[in-house]
């Protein structure tokens, strides 16, 4: 049996095909996205269609990397996207306008009042389980009804990035608890819409919002015109996906109390599997749903890859480079502290911080101790998170890494010292789309909690010379 795991990411796409008869990725393709220019520089845009190019470019790539007649023997298909984009579609599923993503942070006002609106923080944690930082959905809409009225009074659909490309494979417009978990107007506990919160935007959006599947459902079958424009075949089932952190569990075994999955990318995640709701009541702990039927406490740090390849750039060093002259230093940089904030942080919620380095003089003013300032600058905002979450009752036994930053050893080490537990780097470089793989192939097997269990037994695997002990 041969799955389709599709990525989706804020950088790109990656898909992978994989053999779970062999446990094995026998295929892979990716292509690149852009953001759109802004002279805003907390606005951050991507044009929909620019995902649909990636898509087929990624998959075309994947079948042509993969043994002949591949394409036919392709059983399932299930899509991983970045959280909390906004998709306005029209009544003709045309898109109104470029998709607010995650790292928008130009709605601030918008999630501020309506934190406001719905009685600060303490009520609207009731009312959901999560409190509105800038880059949850619901600031995107009202920012868009208050600043584009005439965009707005043609919407029609509110689709997330990942329904969006759900919906051009199959035809359906449909969403699922895990990334409903990220809109601000989703009640974690209930896993329905919260009609308060929607209300405080505009009574008729309750309209505009598609079902939310069953975790085993499928989202649809590939339709006749996107399997010709992939070289598929048409009617694959399509599981329902999901958000890039709730299939990024999956893809590391996530899915049993005691493993943390730590994702060190444009942003940095830390997320845990727990069998019931874990409300943070200071709301920096995203309370999300995942998407086996649990939940998934979630903390997001908006600045990780972003700073260091930031810094790379600065110094005009490569990442190799600038990781040797980190290695040089001594824990402490010598009493240099990098602040990560180039964009704001969503966790601590500051959108409009920025970031600093402090401490500087004659001693420490070297490239190697900004670089390893800038390394442990960000793990100590990752070890804020964890820290959170352990407050809420989670007990990290052990930390698997994925993402481009887990390929440093030097950042592996960092870590491990200062988030106080062993970390070790998941063996598969693609472990959301991997994670949306596996999925596709449990929604086939039928689904169930201990199908599932095995399926990441199996499948996902840990790169043992990647461990690294506090």
């Amino acid at each position: 049996m041969v799955t389709l795991g599709i990525d989706s990411g804020t950088q790109g796409t990656k898909v992978i095909l994989f053999d779970l008869k062999r446990s094995k990725i026998i295929g892979r393709g990716s292509a690149p996205h852009r953001l759109l220019p802004k002279r805003d520089p907390t606005a951050k845009e991507q044009d929909p269609a620019d995902w649909i190019r990636a898509l087929r470019i990624s998959v075309q790539g994947a079948l042509a990397s993969s043994p002949a007649g591949t394409h036919c023997r392709v059983a399932g298909i299930a899509v991983s996207g970045q959280q909390h984009g906004l998709v306005a579609l029209d009544r003709e599923n045309r898109v109104l306008r470029p998709a607010k993503l995650w790292c928008d942070t130009s709605t601030a006002a918008e999630a501020e009042w309506l934190v406001r609106k719905n009685g600060g923080l303490r009520q609207l944690i009731r009312k959901t389980g999560n409190g509105l930082p800038a880059g949850f959905t619901a600031s995107k809409i009202l920012w868009l009804k208050q600043n584009e009225p005439r965009q707005y009074a043609r919407l029609a659909q509110i689709l997330l990035p990942h329904d969006y490309l759900n919906f051009w494979l199959t035809g359906n417009k449909t969403m699922e608890s895990g990334d409903a978990s990220g809109t601000g107007f989703f009640d974690i506990r209930r896993r329905t819409w919260s009609l308060p919160v929607l209300r405080s935007i505009d009574s008729r959006l309750t309209r505009l919002l598609p079902p939310i599947l069953d975790p085993q459902e499928t989202a649809g079958f590939l339709s006749a015109n996107s399997a010709r424009a992939l070289g598929l075949p048409t009617g694959i089932p399509v599981a329902p996906g999901g958000g890039d952190n709730m299939m990024g569990a999956i893809g590391t075994g996530n899915v049993v109390n005691g493993v943390v999955t730590l994702s060190l990318g444009t942003s940095g995640t830390i997320y845990a599997y727990s069998d019931h709701p874990m409300i943070d009541p200071l709301g920096e702990v995203a309370a999300f749903c995942d998407s086996t039927g649990g939940w998934l406490p979630l903390v997001c740090t908006m600045n990780v890859t972003i700073a260091t390849e930031a810094m790379g750039r600065a110094l005009g060093l490569t990442h190799a480079q600038w990781t040797r002259l980190a290695e040089k230093v001594s824990g402490g940089s010598d009493g240099l502290k990098f602040i990560p904030y180039l964009q704001g942080e969503r966790t601590p919620n500051l959108p409009l911080a920025t970031a600093s380095y402090q401490g500087l003089n004659l001693s420490n003013f070297t490239s190697g101790h900004l670089a390893r300032a800038t390394l442990e600058g960000i793990s100590e905002g990752l070890n804020y998170g964890l820290e959170r979450l352990r407050c809420l009752g989670i007990r990290p036994q052990e930390i698997r890494l994925t993402g481009g930053g887990s390929q440093n050893p030097l950042w592996r080490r960092i870590l491990a010292q200062t988030l106080g537990v062993p970390v070790i780097k998941v063996a598969t470089e693609e472990g959301t789309a991997l994670g949306a793989a596996l999925q596709a192939g449990w929604i086939l097997m039928g689904g169930g909690r201990k199908s599932l269990r095995e399926l990441t037994t199996r499948h996902v695997r840990l790169d043992s010379s990647t461990l690294c002990r506090p």
